[in-house]
This record gives structure tokens, sequence and C-alpha cells, in this order.
């Protein structure tokens, strides 16, 4: 009995073994894990009862996009790059001209109806650089208007009728504010990541970062000039407080805000800590002019950067399983993002946005969406500090100009500092 069970364990370890070296290891790291940790493990957990023949090994995450492209800049010099990334959406144009990630049409052309997966042309868009693909988008946002309804009603407005422009929610932060000295009227988190909330009320009205051949800045038209009245305005008349976004945030949730301005995929977390003190409504972004008004969309893409065929292969596994219907769903009920995928909406979560209208905000936005911009040449990710630290200026009450200065001093230190070639062009 004794000879049995030690061959039938023996039997048991080969098998074991076997196993294990049969398994493609594919190594992922992702950013923000206080948005993202547990969306990562429930998708990787599902992901392992398909696919056995894969060892999935999750690395510490990046803190933020920044980090994490930095991070993967560094690794491909030193041949430490992860086999899957989870980079900012605006990050794929600065790793391309790297040549780091994997190029992903051939990929994509060898699936078998894969639209009725989900996927289509948009997403693909999303991804491409010079025309081809190298991303699959995973979690996507758009910025949205969150309301304290209970303030609100307070200050004498309406929550069925809330304001549907920039004049119209400072007005009513006018009105909050005067509740009390203790009560904000309203927070814009102006410092997301990569000048995300700057783009925005440009691209609302219908401008853009550059001209059409990215040789001279161009939000220093009236779009921009625009852009930039409404967030001093929003100091000025708001009397928005000097806060960094994970304090806004705390602030709203703790209901001594009336309106903050973020970013959608902000709405499970803020959704959790407010924790039923307050009735929460989310709106649409103010004043997005027709036709030509467009929202950046932010948000994360996966790439595939393993060197190894088989490593690749497994990878593109991985990949189509997060963006699939299964691991897209997953990513919109634990966050605040929306999944591009089509037949995640359409059908995975059509009970759930039914159920949580404010969710749906974001939705509802789609047809606005554009690229979330990124600055051409070496000094793409310099220029996104440039415009903060000219923001910031405004922002803090720092600033000894009216906005339109800080736009002009902005305007002239980002001309300086696109790629050469691009200012000889000029």
């Amino acid at each position: 009995m004794m000879r049995t069970w030690m061959v039938a364990a023996a039997f048991s370890l080969v098998a074991g073994m076997a196993h294990a070296q049969t398994q493609t290891e594919v190594v992922l790291q992702y950013p923000y894990p206080e948005l993202f940790s547990e969306t990562h493990k429930q998708i990787a957990a599902e992901f392992a009862k398909v696919h056995p023949e894969i060892k999935l090994t999750l690395r510490a995450p990046y803190e933020s996009y920044e980090e994490g492209t930095q991070k993967v800049l560094r690794e491909a010099v030193t041949s430490q790059l992860p086999d899957v990334t989870f980079q900012g959406l605006n990050r794929i144009r600065v790793l391309v001209d790297k040549n780091i990630p994997a190029e992903l049409g051939g990929y994509i052309a060898a699936e078998k109806d894969f639209d009725k997966q989900g996927f289509h042309q948009a997403m693909y868009d999303i991804g491409t650089a010079g025309g081809k693909v190298y991303a699959l988008p995973f979690a996507i946002s758009l910025p949205i208007v969150y309301v304290n309804v209970d303030l609100v009603k307070q200050a004498g407005g309406d929550p069925n009728n809330l304001p549907t422009t920039w004049d119209g929610l400072i007005d009513l932060a006018k009105k909050v504010k005067a509740l009390g000295p203790d009560t904000n009227g309203i927070t814009y988190a102006w410092d997301i990541t990569g000048n995300w909330l700057w783009q925005a009320p440009v691209f609302a009205r219908g401008g853009t970062m550059l001209n059409a051949d990215e040789t001279k800045v161009a939000f220093d038209g009236p779009e921009g000039q625009f852009a930039i009245k409404q967030i001093a305005r929003l100091v000025t008349e708001g009397g928005m407080p000097n806060l960094d976004q994970p304090s806004m945030r705390a602030t709203f949730a703790a209901g001594k805000t009336g309106i903050h301005i973020t970013s959608t995929s902000d709405l499970n977390k803020t959704t959790q800590m407010i924790g039923g003190k307050f009735t929460l409504k989310t709106i649409p972004f103010p004043d997005v002019a027709k036709p030509n008004g467009r929202l950046p969309a932010g948000g994360n893409v996966v790439l595939i950067t393993a060197k190894d065929k088989a490593k690749r292969d497994a990878a593109w596994e991985v990949v189509k399983f997060w963006t699939g219907p299964k691991g897209a769903a997953i990513m919109a009920e634990t966050t605040g993002y929306m999944p591009p995928n089509k037949v995640a909406n359409d059908v995975y979560l059509k009970d759930f946005y039914e159920k949580n209208p404010n969710n749906y905000t974001a939705v509802s936005q789609l047809a606005l969406l554009t690229k979330w911009y990124a600055f051409p040449g070496d000094n793409g990710l310099k220029i996104t500090d440039v415009i903060k630290d000219h923001l910031n200026s405004i922002v803090s009450g720092a600033r000894a100009k009216e906005p339109e200065a800080v736009l002009a001093d902005m305007t002239k230190d980002v001309q300086k500092m696109l790629p050469k070639s691009v200012g000889a062009a000029r």
C-alpha cells in the first residue's frame, strides 16, 4: 500500500513538473495600484481558468503613467522589460519612437470573427502610431462633473436641472461656497497626468494642441484663451482651493465640496469614500461646442514588449483576454473607467449601467472621444511638465499676470521645446 502511494506521488510530482515546464510565463506590469490592483487580480484569476498553459506573473505596479513610461524606457536599454505593459494612452508615441512595443497587426489579422468579440476599428485607432497598431485600449476615461446633490439643494440649486456651461457651474459654485467657510464651491483636477484637463476644455471648444503638421503651438488660439480663462475663474470667482488631486477627491468625498470636475476613473473610488454621506450625481463635461467639440480619451492601453516569439504569442492571449468582453466587464465593474469593447458595454454591462447611472455619464459622451494628445520629440514628456508649471501659477495664486499673459508665456516655452526640425519648418 505504501509502495502504491509512493508510485502515485512520484507520478503526480512528474506530472506537476511537466506541466510547469510546458507553461509559458508572461510578466505583466500596470500603473496606479489604488485604482487597478483588485481589477487585475480578478481578471488574472479568470484568465487562469481558461489558459492553464500560461503562467502569469504580476510585477509590482507603477505608481503613475509617468513612472511607468520612464521605467520601460530604462528597462528597454537593460533588457529587463515585462512581457506586457499597461501605459497611459498618450504614451504610445514615445515608446513606438524607441521601437519598444510589438506591432499587433499580424495577430489581429489572424483572428477569426474578432468583431463578434467586441473588437472594432475605433479600438485599433486608439493604439495606432504611424499607421500600425501597437496597443489595444483597456480602460478608457473621459472628464465628467461630480455633484454633491445635498449641497446643491442647500444652495438653492435644482439637481434635476444642473448647469451645462462654465458660467452656470461657476455661478452655482458661488452659491455653494456661500454656505459657509468650510465649504468649497468647486474643484477641478487640473494636475491630472499629461495635462489631460488642460486639453479637455481646449478640445471641447474645437481646438488643438499644435497645428496640423505639428510645427507650431495652436493652443494659444481662441479655444485656449477660453480654456485658461475658465480655469482662472474657478479660482477668482469659484473660490477653488489650492489642493492636489487626491486632496480634492478626499475633500469632495467628505461632503465639503459642491462640484468636482475630474476623470470618470475616480468614480468607483469616490463612491466608496462617500459611503452614503450624501447623494452623488454625475453630469457631462461643460461647454462642448458643436459640431467640432471633442474630449480627450484618458486611461491606459496594453502593449506587448516581449521579444521571444513564444512569449509574444502567449502575451497576445493575455492582451485579448484583458481587452475582451470578460476582462473589460470586470474592469468597468471594479473601476469608474469605460471599456472600449462593444460586447462588454452592450451585453455584459447593460444591467450594470441601468443600476449605476453615474457610470453611464461618460459612456454617453463616447461620441466625443478623441486621442489624448502626445507632444512630439524627445521633449514630449518635459513639455507636459512645463504646461503644468504654468497652470500651477494660476491655481496656486502665485501668478502676477492675467491668464492671457500666462498663456502667452506657456506658448513661447512650449514652442522652444518642439523638435529642432519642427522649429526649422515653422
